[in-house]
């Protein structure tokens, strides 16, 4: 097990009633952020000026990480290797923004952003013990979003998006066929419920492995299970391409790649791996080429790429769907452009656009080496990230601040985890937990090899 600084070591006092306060209020932050991203309960209208709630939150957030206490955070508990990326990418919001002489609160909605980002990178790296909190509250956020889906699917509860198979949206109001009601859960369309899905399942593992019992680890699963169900109900091709993916990274990295005979074997599956998401890429790309055989997500692209080369610095933060809508033929009204690098592209330009991809990156990469490093923190992060950024080329479902949110949190969960250091999610801890063997905690982290599976 990682060593804790909230851990009291020999001949240290344990922390008092007001310390133990402090060490709660940032975890207690995350919780309320991540619980509003499945279920939107916060209140998003202004406090004061440009004081929202969730600001607010997150200011005292960073307020009680900073006070006195055994965990107080430092300035090298906030550095990740994604600073200088997201650096540039808000050097080129501000770019877009102060050239284009547009309204500010965009900017401020990325600030807010990135700030979770920090705040979440800073709980993981004083309190290495919260992947078990981050666990469990990835599993409340798939229940609430997974029974509300079942039950508007069950219930044949309008939302107002239908099909009648996999590949056909009709009107609600067309009797003529069998209908499928697609399910919404707690968001404003199923491709958005799709993506929180993809982003949150897969953590469902982390948090089946923070318990030990038997039965408490089998209602985890069936949680689980009831989340990649409520995935059928929205019947988004995309979400299935990017849940599918997810499961299999998880399957592959979790229970696959610690029984391959060698190194050779595990870069084979690796690289076969990485060849089968090119190809995937390819594919998109070709098919954009055919006519119109991506509908309107041809057009979105090619009003995109006609933007990119009209305006360097970008069209503004916010500004990508106005302007698509503007560009592309026809009065289709466009609101992002359906793939999240591209969006990047129009709205900051071509600095926004490499800052973006080296986000993505360095984040699957770094999730890649904490993965083979067995901790399962990075086993899952690697497939939430995998089928996300799969569903972020036919789709933008970061454009709704929920979502972007949790993309930036998990990125933060990933980032925070560090593969030079023994993981508290590392597979070897866990199962001498599970067999009685005592814990390491007062060791320094340096002196802890990493433990095997």
């Amino acid at each position: 097990m990682a060593y804790d600084r909230t851990t009291a070591t020999p001949g240290q006092a344990s922390p008092g009633a007001f310390q133990k306060f402090v060490q709660f209020v940032p975890l207690a932050v995350v919780a309320v952020i991540v619980v509003d991203a499945a279920t939107d309960f916060f209140p998003d209208d202004p406090l004061v000026g440009i004081v929202t709630p969730l600001r607010l939150l997150i200011v005292v957030g960073f307020v009680a990480l900073l006070l006195p206490s055994p965990s107080r955070a430092r300035i090298r508990d906030f550095r990740s290797r994604l600073d200088i990326p997201i650096g540039v990418l808000l050097l080129a919001a501000a770019a877009a923004t102060v050239h284009g002489g547009h309204p500010t609160a965009p900017l401020r909605g990325l600030v807010t952003v990135l700030a979770c980002y920090y705040l979440v990178v800073g709980v993981r790296r004083t309190q290495p013990e919260s992947w078990r909190a981050i666990g469990l509250l990835a599993l409340v956020g798939v229940g609430a979003a997974a029974t509300s889906a079942f039950s508007q699917f069950t219930n044949d509860t309008p939302t107002g998006f239908c099909r009648t198979g996999l590949l056909t949206d009709i009107s609600c109001d067309d009797t003529g066929g069998d209908v499928l009601i697609r399910a919404i859960g707690t968001f404003a369309n199923p491709n958005l419920l799709a993506a929180f899905l993809v982003l949150l399942l897969p953590f469902v593992l982390l948090a089946a492995v923070s318990v030990d019992e038997r039965t408490a680890r089998t209602v985890i699963v069936l949680v689980g299970v009831l989340g990649y169900g409520a995935m059928l109900t929205t019947f988004s091709r995309a979400g299935y391409v990017a849940g599918a993916a997810g499961l299999l990274v998880l399957a592959g990295a979790y229970w696959l790649a610690p029984r391959l005979a060698d190194r050779a074997q595990r870069r084979l599956v690796g690289a076969l791996g990485a060849l089968g998401l090119a190809a995937a890429a390819a594919v998109i790309w070709a098919v954009s080429q055919a006519g119109n055989s991506l509908g309107v997500r041809g057009q979105a692209w090619d009003a995109a790429l006609s933007l990119a080369k009209d305006n360097p610095l970008g069209v503004g933060l916010g500004r990508s769907g106005a302007a698509i809508s503007a560009t592309a033929p026809g009065d289709r009204v466009f609101v992002h452009a359906h793939n999240m690098w591209l969006n990047w592209l129009v709205e900051t330009g071509a600095l926004g656009l490499l800052a973006i991809l080296a986000v993505t990156v360095v984040a699957w990469l770094h999730a890649a080496r904490i993965a083979r490093a067995k901790s399962v923190l990075g086993t899952v992060g690697l497939a939430s990230l995998t089928g996300f950024f799969l569903m972020t080329m036919m789709d933008h479902p970061a454009n709704l601040d929920r979502i972007d949110i949790l993309f930036w949190v998990v990125l933060a969960v990933v980032m925070g985890e560090s593969p030079e250091r023994p993981s508290s999610t590392a597979t070897g801890s866990v199962n001498r937990r599970r067999h009685g063997a005592q814990p390491q905690s007062a060791l320094p982290r340096q002196q802890q090899p990493l433990p095997s599976p």
